[in-house]
């Protein structure tokens, strides 16, 4: 057993191959790796260990996507003029500042959850934003962000040592612990293959509108906030 290491295990996560031995082993082991113990469908496996069990489970997931987008296609909110008309203002706005913003159909969970508005009198967006810290496995979803902020003040009551909230500062404690100098924001580039990740590395004293744009954004934008002392898988564009 991984978690406690002195039974035999019994079990193995399909999310991290972690093996337990009891139902105590596997909910300790999900409260402390976060993990949700449903298997990754989208996973990348090399063409090596690639097997029929897995040409299997890519044919179900491709259904599964298919019956997903059949199901949305369908739902009388799509055909609502008033929400294409939303969805249509929302693109064209976007267009015009250099934003290339795409929409998923009715159904999908982004598309669900997203906030995003455009104030035509004020000539803003308002953002719906999610912030993604990997070294603490934390993630913040703001709503309403509007796009004259810069990075830097939207992080501020996470990592701030000084402003931000004391509960999410222990949390945060890496990043409120080392100097604002080794903090990077990253965004990743949409519309690459899976086994060539990149990220653009985003300005902290810029707005949030200028460095959203000459972007691919789906639905909203999703920020990696990373350290440099610290080790982390993500590739930015050119390195």
């Amino acid at each position: 057993c991984e978690t406690c290491s002195k039974e035999e295990a019994k079990y193995r996560c399909p999310r991290c191959m972690k093996y337990s031995c009891s139902l105590l082993c596997v909910k300790k082991h999900k409260l402390a790796l976060s993990c949700n113990g449903v298997r990754d469908k989208t996973a990348f496996v090399s063409v090596n260990e690639f097997t029929d069990l897995n040409l299997l489970s890519d044919y179900r997931f491709l259904e599964d996507v298919g019956r997903t987008a059949d199901a949305a296609a369908r739902h009388c909110i799509v055909h609502s003029p008033a929400t294409k008309r939303l969805l249509y203002c929302l693109r064209n706005k976007a267009r015009g500042c250099n934003i290339e913003l795409k929409t998923l159909p009715v159904g999908f969970t982004k598309r669900k959850e997203n906030s995003t508005t455009f104030n035509s009198v004020e000539n803003k967006f308002y953002w719906h934003l999610k912030l993604v810290f990997p070294h603490c496995r934390a993630e913040y979803t703001l709503k309403g962000v509007p796009d004259d902020k810069t990075l830097a003040d939207i992080l501020k009551p996470y990592i701030d040592p000084v402003e931000s909230d004391p509960v999410v500062c222990q949390r945060l404690k890496p990043y409120t612990a080392s100097p604002q100098s080794d903090v990077r924001i990253l965004m990743k580039i949409e519309n690459r293959s899976r086994n060539s990740v990149r990220y653009n590395e985003l300005d902290a004293g810029r707005s949030l509108l200028d460095n959203l744009k000459g972007k691919v954004i789906i639905e909203y934008p999703t920020l990696f906030v990373v350290l440099k002392t610290l080790k982390n898988d993500m590739v930015v564009l050119g390195q």
